[in-house]
């Protein structure tokens, strides 16, 4: 594929030039930041469902209560470190170092900003660890690993629940990769490379989230299906399954879990930033008005904004909408988001060629293609829902007028709502249970559910 002009100006040869002590640097300093960032949105979240909730949240320990997540971690690592008497010990202690380790390997080819200067010295250096031809298959492939880590924790357990839990994250994160994937394909046709760096260098005047609008969507919702978050939360429904996959784990090994998740959910929204808003180029097109927002050490701020952008609407989606049933939430990846993502697809590589080689301008025929795409799931999906709701009725009302199931049927003006009616009762009267319908209570003088008090 041949790239876009402004994704080879700089292309890769400014990766593999950096001596040893620098990169070792670079290594320690994406490990502090997911930490520090791990610690933050722990934080973050419980404060933005709180305020969603009329609560306040943490705000005791540390100033607006940001030591409280250090707090929870320092707990976590004194607790009493129990191992069932039924696990598998050796397997039990790797699967929380196999789901953590992937998520943190992922973050090695994410551009954090253009080439800067070293401070201290006169050697120039991009803020990005690495990067290779292939980094975005790099981190797929690098993430899949984490479901082993999942998988091998609900085996070695020795507990049912936990087994169960381990299968039915695997199968949504193994389903839902699927879909993000396939998300991913019309970014590599229109930016004609699979590097990081390169596709951010691609955006510079368009972001593939405007242009890619139904791969945008299709990838934020296979991205919340991939890191098990909310309403997506099957592996962990606390209904059915306990606690999932981590039921019978304490101490550090918890902690690791729960360190993979909200690392797992910064590096889908560091793909997601730098695959379709831009990356580290400033939004809005401020480097019109402002000449330097993208050079030196500034990208580094628009990059971990737009990072927890995306961090909030995880928390949002957390604190509004409820739990799928895990058949919705297959029927939803396997009979919506594949299909859809497939045929956009299609649509993008005919417009890639048609634009190549008949002179059309393709931005606006993605644009205007993506908008039907995006109309036509949506009216399928709801049409689809709306049909379901009706024979479910018609369903109800069978069982109800046949007698098929004991269960009453609903009033004839439909369900009550709002407060219900208050009962008042005659001084000195007594009310006698009897199997009519209440509705006569109110009625002060109705013999038939009332008598004189003999006192």
């Amino acid at each position: 594929m041949s790239l876009s002009p402004s994704a080879g100006a700089n292309g890769l040869g400014a990766f593999g030039q950096d001596p040893w002590w620098l990169i070792a640097i670079k290594a320690v300093l994406i490990f502090v930041i997911l930490v520090v960032l791990t610690l933050f949105n722990i934080w973050f979240e419980r404060r933005v469902v709180a305020r969603m909730q009329h609560r306040i949240g943490p705000n005791v320990h540390g100033p607006f209560g940001l030591l409280q997540s250090l707090a929870d971690g320092v707990k976590l690592a004194l607790k009493e470190d129990i191992i069932p008497t039924a696990a598998d010990k050796v397997v039990f202690l790797l699967a929380p170092v196999i789901a953590t380790v992937p998520a943190f390997v992922a973050f090695s080819v994410i551009p954090f900003g253009p080439e800067v200067k070293v401070p201290w010295s006169d050697r120039h250096t991009p803020l990005q660890l690495t990067d290779m031809p292939m980094a975005v298959l790099f981190i797929l492939a690098i993430s899949s690993i984490g479901i082993y880590g999942i998988v091998l924790g609900g085996w070695a357990s020795g507990s049912t629940y936990s087994l169960l839990g381990a299968l039915r994250s695997s199968a949504q994160m193994i389903s839902y990769e699927v879909a993000m994937g396939l998300a991913l394909i019309a970014v590599f046709l229109y930016a004609g490379s699979m590097s990081t760096s390169q596709i951010v260098a691609a955006q510079d005047k368009w972001w593939y989230g405007l242009i890619l609008f139904p791969s945008f969507v299709i990838y934020m919702i296979s991205m919340v299906g991939e890191t098990n978050r909310a309403p997506f939360d099957l592996a962990e429904a606390e209904g059915e399954l306990v606690g999932g996959f981590h039921t019978e784990y304490s101490s550090l090994k918890f902690a690791l879990f729960f360190l993979a998740e909200y690392i797992n959910m910064a590096t889908v929204s560091a793909l997601a930033t730098t695959l379709f808003l831009g990356g580290w180029r400033v939004p809005f097109w401020i480097d019109h008005v402002w000449a330097g927002a993208n050079s030196g050490y500034w990208p580094f701020l628009w990059f971990m904004g737009k990072v927890l952008f995306f961090v909030f609407i995880f928390i949002w989606l957390r604190g509004t909408l409820p739990r799928m049933r895990y058949d919705q939430f297959m029927s939803l990846g396997w009979k919506y988001l594949i299909p859809g993502a497939l045929v956009w697809i299609l649509a993008v590589a005919t417009i890639r060629t048609a634009s190549l080689d008949g002179g059309v301008d393709r931005k606006y025929l993605l644009i205007g293609l993506g908008v039907l795409v995006v109309l036509f799931l949506a009216v399928f999906f709801f049409g689809e829902q709306q049909g379901e709701l009706a024979g479910d009725d018609e369903h109800d009302t069978t069982l109800a007028t046949a007698g098929g199931f004991p269960v009453p049927a609903l009033p004839s003006g439909g369900a009550v709502r709002g407060a219900a009616a208050t009962l008042t009762f005659a001084t000195g009267r007594t009310v006698t249970a009897t199997a009519e319908a209440p509705d006569s209570l109110q009625a002060e003088g109705d013999t038939d559910q009332v008598e004189e008090d003999p006192a």
